[in-house]
């Protein structure tokens, strides 16, 4: 029964991205009825994830059939959980958006969903060979969405430049797997601990190099300098959704797998890395801050700060080779990053799903006097981002410098905190536009309706994120779970995963 549970959240998605793909064949079908669908398809999933919260357990499950390629455990489930709010927020959120896009059609919201799916079993891979397909059916999904919107240039543009420098990076990942089982004779991630463990460095060359060029897809996907460069033409010639999605809860993907594998099965072996990971933190973080800081549309700014978290991240990674709750923070970074970039974008995405002009800042000039409503969750997302206090933004922050600095990584620390008070600048300078500048005079006379599914779903996340800030602190007198309640989730997540 228990084999059963586990396996149910990702059949359930898959077989609501199938569903979804039958659906877009009739145009009886609206935008509307693939939006109920798919959230009642990721609900149910969702269900089936949080069965099992907060247990500690890892399985193998029906190793007959499966061969031992999948494990679920806590921390797998963890970022079921994840992944599955992030998709089911970001559809959500760009309901208002996707109806007022002729180009989102049916099958949009099928290809989401198997990318969805490819995501969930990068976080159950237990093999070398499985992550990599994992990796490329959420990968090939994401590349179709980018260019979805096929009449427009940057889109094909977008696409283009991605799917290339994705499959480029993808040959250096199997070209690491090759080395690694020449040297080995395996790619489960259990059996390469025991050989690593049980032979010395000097008989481990093979796996050296093979670690470092799987190293680089890692970096390149999490997009860390010096594979940034494709960011802010990815993100910004993808429909805002896509973007959203891409900057939230693909990332959240990348990290579950190479988490895993370098807690398992390369703890031994991170010192190697850690002179070349210091340079390439300080390089993400500075590239990544001059980036947001030149930037003039707002969708750029983004990403170019989703570049600098990514940093943020990279600390928290290199540090858990020394201390072991360097990894409670990564996860709960991820679960800070997820709810804030869904946030800052999806709500882009909703301000101009009735017009086509809001990009620059200039263009968000008065939108406090417009709509205050907006105007003030979208403060909420930036502040999260900047690391304001009484936002989970801020929680996370100093979970990760916290620990760096315990894991002995006093100076990257203070870059680190550096590069958060400059990055107070771009963000605060949006803030500013929408509440100390005059209105924009071609936008007083629209008319917005803000009665959405949408609006409440950005509601939803703002509060999520100022709870993750304050948790039960201010109503105490409410029984409702404290910020500890996550943290102690994240912690059981990690030990799941040296349980024998």
């Amino acid at each position: 029964m228990m084999e059963i549970m586990n396996i149910l959240p990702v059949l359930t998605v898959l077989i609501g991205a199938l569903v979804l793909m039958f659906l877009s064949m009739y145009d009886r079908f609206s935008i509307k009825n693939h939006i109920i669908v798919s959230t009642l398809f990721l609900l149910l999933a969702l269900g089936f994830s949080i069965y099992p919260a907060g247990e500690s357990f890892t399985l193998l499950p029906y190793s007959e059939y499966l061969y031992d390629l999948l494990i679920f455990d806590t921390y797998a489930n963890f970022f079921n959980m994840a992944l599955i709010t992030g998709t089911l927020l970001v559809i959500l959120i760009g309901e208002h958006y996707a109806q007022e896009r002729s180009f989102i059609k049916g099958e949009f919201y099928s290809i989401l969903m198997f990318s969805l799916f490819g995501m969930m079993l990068l976080a159950n891979a237990n093999e070398l060979i499985t992550a990599y397909i994992a990796l490329e059916i959420a990968s090939f999904a994401v590349y179709i969405l980018v260019g979805f919107n096929t009449d427009n240039e940057k889109r094909i543009e977008a696409i283009f430049k991605y799917l290339v420098l994705g499959a480029f990076i993808g040959a250096f990942y199997l070209l690491g797997v090759v080395l690694i089982f020449g040297a080995t004779s395996t790619t489960h991630l259990g059996e390469l601990a025991t050989f690593i463990a049980s032979h010395e460095n000097s008989e481990l060359t093979l796996v050296y190099i093979g670690i470092t060029l799987i190293l680089f897809t890692f970096i390149f996907k999490i997009a860390a300098f010096p594979f940034q460069s494709w960011v802010l033409d990815v993100y910004r010639g993808a429909p805002i959704l896509v973007t959203a999605f891409m900057a939230s809860v693909f990332k959240v993907a990348i990290f579950s797998f190479f988490l895993r594998a370098f807690l398992q099965t390369f703890p031994s072996m991170q010192d190697f890395w850690d002179p070349i990971l210091t340079i390439l933190i300080l390089f993400t973080l500075t590239l990544g801050t001059w980036l947001a800081l030149t930037q003039k549309i707002v969708k750029r700014m983004l990403a170019a700060s989703s570049i600098v978290h990514t940093g943020y991240l990279l600390l928290a990674f290199i540090a858990v080779g020394e201390n072991i709750q360097s990894a409670y923070s990564i996860l709960f970074y991820l679960i800070s990053y997820l709810l804030t970039a869904i946030g800052a974008f999806g709500l882009v995405s909703h301000i101009i799903a009735q017009t086509r002009v809001r990009v620059t800042y200039d263009d968000f000039k008065g939108l406090a006097q417009e709509r205050p409503f907006l105007a003030a969750m979208m403060t909420i997302f930036l502040f999260s981002l900047a690391g304001i206090p009484s936002t989970i933004g801020f929680i996370a922050k100093l979970y990760v410098f916290t620990e760096a600095i315990s894991a002995g990584y006093i100076y990257l620390a203070i870059y680190a905190i550096l590069a958060t008070c400059v990055s107070i600048y771009y963000y605060f300078k949006l803030i500013a536009m929408m509440y100390f500048y005059p209105k924009n005079k071609q936008f007083e006379e629209e008319a917005f309706d803000d009665s959405r599914i949408s609006t409440y779903a950005i509601a939803l996340v703002a509060i999520l994120i100022v709870w993750g800030g304050i948790g039960s602190a201010v109503l105490f007198f409410i029984p409702i779970p404290s910020i500890d309640g996550i943290f102690d989730l994240v912690k059981v997540s990690v030990e799941s995963l040296f349980l024998k």
